[in-house]
């Protein structure tokens, strides 16, 4: 009875197609409860994301499982709070950690970042199957290869993980700001030569990794591409196209 009383929008058809909140109908002149419900249930998740803490010991492990070399840093950012209200604690190596670092051989051709970020499931759902399909696309030498977790950090922490291990290129994937309808979404930041103080200008950023998203498959596909044109051409940023797709049409037409 109350479902004869909602006014269904015209626009119905494209809900099956996107999870943005799009045709969502009305009673009189509000939303139908179970949407006003559906908001509120979205946005604790999105809260939730970015106090919930990573689990790194359990990464850890996963990865070791899946013949990763592992190391383990953290941020100037001593708590989750402190992360919060300065951003730039978080972007920062701490100086023991650069230390440690600086000691790893031999310099790597591609060293890999996991932060916790704003959205630590993000990086515990997806950050090791994205890795496992990238491996299979990426040939280096995978044993020497560092996948760094970095707790409290941010995008700019793969800078100075970079520099101190002497990598020729370093990709952070990291939790992102969590919206209503993508709590768990994960970026990757690719950044060649990192050093200290490295522009925003000079990364590739690839957004919104997860099924619901860009799937894994697609994800490594650009992450590939990118990887080899910059240690290719030697650089990356805004200088860096990325033309995976037609890549991708190319093959097909042959």
């Amino acid at each position: 009875m109350a479902n004869d009383l909602i006014q269904h929008n015209p626009w119905d058809e494209l809900r099956a197609h996107t999870s943005a909140r799009i045709a969502l109908g009305r009673v009189g002149c509000s939303l139908p409860t179970r949407e006003v419900l559906k908001f509120g249930l979205a946005h604790a998740q999105a809260r939730d994301a970015v106090h919930r803490p990573l689990d790194f010991n359990k990464l850890k492990h996963q990865l070791h499982a899946a013949g990763f070399r592992v190391l383990k840093v953290r941020s100037n950012a001593e708590d989750r709070q402190t992360y919060l209200l300065r951003p730039d604690h978080g972007r920062h190596l701490h100086g023991d950690c650069r230390l440690q670092l600086q000691h790893e051989l031999p310099a790597p051709e591609l060293a890999i970042v996991l932060a916790d970020g704003l959205s630590a499931i993000a990086v515990q759902r997806h950050a090791l199957p994205l890795l496992q399909v990238f491996r299979e696309r990426f040939a280096t030498d995978w044993a020497n290869t560092p996948v760094v977790l970095a707790e409290q950090g941010r995008v700019a922490i793969g800078d100075g993980i970079g520099e101190a291990l002497r990598a020729h290129l370093v990709i952070v994937m990291i939790g992102e700001r969590p919206g209503l309808s993508s709590p768990d979404s994960l970026g990757l930041y690719l950044t060649h030569a990192p050093r200290l103080g490295c522009p925003d200008s000079a990364r590739n950023c690839i957004s919104n990794v997860r099924p619901e998203g860009l799937p894994y498959e697609l994800a490594a596909h650009k992450l590939d591409y990118l990887t080899r044109q910059a240690l290719r051409l030697q650089l990356s940023g805004v200088q860096l196209k990325d033309e995976s797709d037609l890549q991708a049409v190319a093959l097909q037409a042959n």
